[in-house]
């Protein structure tokens, strides 16, 4: 018997092969709408909510105050809103290396899996139509016990994105989880780590193949690193909080 729930994944370079393409998206939006950001400024900011990227980074740039930033920040926001969604839409789209392995294995001893994101809904929704992800999801985005995944929450769903903690409190009130001990967060941001240990869950942990390496990711407070989600069910098993895979097939067989 699991002692965990629910594990939340991050999508893009989480769940979803990133190679730096979102960042590349900010990077081009900036650049068309006259935002002055350097790289290491936009993959600081990942897993932010998109639209309070661009106000903190306009912010940033004019000073507190400046009466423009409301008007800039639409028009950044809608020019990388337009690059992004045709990214997503015309690009290859695929799971990073051992997340379809480990959803196996998850849904196998009964733990639900939900998918949280920095993304808007619209472009959440076009990277699940591409992956297949949104099979069995019913108009709220709430799967079954038989569906890949059970919950999909976006950023604009909730009061405040990352590294708030509302998307995972807005999950396990969905799924219908009272305790933040049989949850596990999994992201490869700072701000993912950030809104797991806000949380409170059982383990707030990092994956180092996504936006951020591990010297990256080091200096930040999490129950620790995973070099892809193929190490996720060993690190769980370890834990004694899943089964070993061995048992699982051997429970199945």
């Amino acid at each position: 018997m699991s002692l965990i729930q629910l594990v939340i994944f991050d999508m893009a370079g989480t769940t979803v092969r990133d190679r730096k393409e979102v960042e590349g998206c900010f990077a081009e939006a900036a650049r068309q709408t006259g935002l002055i950001v350097s790289g290491e400024r936009i993959t600081a900011v990942q897993g932010w909510a998109k639209r309070f990227v661009f106000e903190t980074l306009w912010t940033e740039q004019l000073g507190a105050g400046d009466p423009s930033i409301p008007e800039r920040v639409d028009h950044s926001y809608a020019v990388f809103r337009d690059i992004l969604e045709n990214h997503y839409r015309t690009q290859s789209v695929e799971p990073t290396e051992g997340c379809l392995d480990t959803f196996r294995l998850l849904r196998e001893q009964g733990i639900a899996i939900a998918l949280t994101t920095g993304f808007y809904r619209k472009v959440t929704n076009i990277i699940l139509e591409r992956l297949g992800w949104n099979a069995g999801l019913d108009d709220q985005y709430r799967g079954t016990p038989e569906s890949l995944i059970q919950l999909s929450v976006a950023s604009d769903e909730v009061a405040q994105g990352r590294p708030a903690p509302d998307l995972i409190f807005r999950v396990m009130e969905t799924l219908g989880i009272s305790d933040p001990q049989a949850v596990v967060n999994l992201g490869d941001t700072p701000s993912d780590l950030e809104s797991g240990r806000r949380a409170g869950v059982r383990l707030s942990l990092g994956i180092t193949n996504g936006t951020h390496t591990a010297d990256q990711l080091r200096p930040y407070d999490s129950d620790g690193l995973i070099g892809s989600l193929r190490e996720l069910p060993a690190f769980l098993a370890e834990r004694n909080l899943i089964l070993p895979e061995n048992r699982t097939q051997a429970i199945s067989n």
